[in-house]
C-alpha cells in the first residue's frame, strides 16, 4: 500500500512539473509575439522640423535688349550739306557736330540782325534817360521799347537759324546710321530729313511681357539678374525700371528692366533672360511640398508627437520651387513627416529615421 501511494505521489509531481514547464513557455512565447507585433506595426518615417523663413520664388523670362536712348537726329534747317563729321560706329559725346549745312546766307542774316539789335538797345538806353528828364513823350518811349523788343526777337531767330546749320547729337552715344553725304539737300520741318541715328548703350533696357500671375508680385526698383546666350558665363545686375498698368490681349504686361553696360559688351537687339526673385510677404512656415498628402487645395499632413503620427488639415499658400507655404494648421517647431507617410493612418505608431 505504501509503495502504491509513493508511485501515485510521484506521478502527480511529474504532471505538475510538466504543466508548469509548458505554462512558462507559453507565457514567454506570448510576450515575444506581443513585442514582435508591436515592432511590426510601427512605421519607419523621416521628419523635418517646421520653421519660419522668408520665401523667394524665382522665375525667368526672355526679352529683347534695347538701347537706353535711341535718337533719330533730324535737320531743323534747309540747305546743302557741306561737311560730314560722323561715321557709323563713331562714339559722339552729346553736342558733337555730325553734319554741317551751308550757312552763308544765314550767317549774313545773323550779322544784320545783330547790328539792328545793338542799335535798338543803345537807342532805348538814350530814350530812357531823356524820358526820365521829361524831354520826350510817352509815345516816343513806347516806340523805342517796341523797336528794341522787335530787334531782339529778330536777333534770336537769326542766331537760332545759324546754329541749326550745325546739326548735333542731343545724347552721347554710338552712330548706328548716317543717311546723308556731302552735297545732299536736307529739309527742315514739317518734312525734316533724318540725318543719323545715335544710340546710348552704356545703359540698356530689356523689354519683356510678364504674365498677370507673376507681374503682381513685382515692384519697381527690385533687383534682377540678366544673362545672355552670347555671354553665358556673365551675369549682369539690373533693376525693374517700369511696370505697365495695362495688359495686352494675352493678359501679359510690358515690363522694362534697366542694366549697366559699362564695358559695352551687350548690343541692342540681343535676347536677354531676366531672372526675377520677388519676396513673399513676411516670414511664413515653409515645408517641402512632398509632405502634403493629396491635393494642396484640401491639404493634409502627418505630425509626429511621442512617436505617434497624427493626420492634420492645413491651409497652404504659394509654392516656391520644391517648398510650400503653410498659412495655418501647423506650428513652428512641430515635426512633419516628409517620407513614409503613404503607409500611415491617423494615430499610427512610428519610428523616426535618423
Amino acid at each position: 500500500m505504501n509503495t502504491t501511494m509513493k508511485y501515485i505521489t510521484l506521478g502527480v509531481v511529474l504532471v505538475a512539473l510538466v504543466f508548469g514547464f509548458y505554462s512558462c513557455n507559453n507565457a514567454k512565447s506570448d510576450r515575444q509575439n506581443s513585442a514582435t507585433a508591436t515592432i511590426a506595426t510601427s512605421y519607419s518615417v523621416s521628419v523635418i522640423t517646421a520653421t519660419r523663413k522668408e520665401v523667394t520664388d524665382s522665375f525667368s523670362q526672355v526679352g529683347t535688349i534695347v538701347a537706353y536712348n535711341d535718337v533719330a537726329v533730324v535737320s531743323e534747317t534747309s540747305g546743302r550739306v557741306v561737311k560730314v563729321d560722323a561715321e557709323v560706329g563713331d562714339y559722339k559725346p552729346a553736342g558733337s557736330v555730325l553734319v554741317e549745312v551751308d550757312s552763308e546766307l544765314k550767317e549774313a542774316a545773323y550779322k544784320a540782325a545783330d547790328v539792328t539789335y545793338e542799335k535798338a538797345k543803345k537807342d532805348l538806353e538814350r530814350y530812357e534817360a531823356l524820358y526820365k528828364e521829361g524831354s520826350i513823350s510817352d509815345s516816343q518811349i513806347e516806340q523805342a521799347r517796341w523797336s528794341y523788343q522787335s530787334a531782339e526777337s529778330q536777333y534770336i531767330v537769326a542766331r537760332r537759324q545759324l546754329s541749326d546749320t550745325k546739326i548735333t547729337t542731343p545724347i552721347s552715344g554710338i552712330v548706328t546710321a548716317r543717311n546723308v553725304n556731302i552735297g545732299n539737300m536736307v529739309m527742315g520741318a514739317p518734312q525734316a530729313t533724318t540725318i543719323a541715328n545715335v544710340v546710348d548703350i552704356s545703359r540698356l533696357k530689356v523689354k519683356l511681357n510678364v504674365a498677370e500671375k507673376d507681374v503682381i508680385r513685382l515692384k519697381v526698383g527690385e533687383k534682377v539678374e540678366v544673362t545672355t546666350d552670347v555671354f553665358p558665363s556673365d551675369v549682369f545686375t539690373g533693376s525693374i525700371f517700369s511696370i505697365s498698368s495695362k495688359g495686352d490681349e494675352g493678359h501679359t504686361y510690358p515690363v522694362e528692366v534697366v542694366l549697366k553696360n559699362s564695358k559695352l559688351q551687350l548690343k541692342a537687339g540681343m535676347f536677354g533672360r531676366v531672372v526675377f526673385t520677388p519676396k513673399s510677404a513676411g516670414n511664413l512656415i515653409v515645408i517641402p511640398r512632398e509632405s502634403i498628402v493629396g491635393s494642396v487645395k484640401d491639404a493634409t499632413l502627418y505630425v509626429v508627437n511621442n512617436n505617434v503620427a497624427k493626420l492634420r488639415s492645413v491651409v497652404t499658400g504659394k509654392e516656391a520651387g520644391t517648398n510650400i507655404e503653410i498659412l495655418s494648421g501647423l506650428q513652428e517647431g512641430e515635426q512633419v513627416v516628409i517620407n513614409g507617410q503613404n503607409n500611415l493612418s491617423d494615430g499610427a505608431p512610428v519610428i523616426i529615421r535618423k
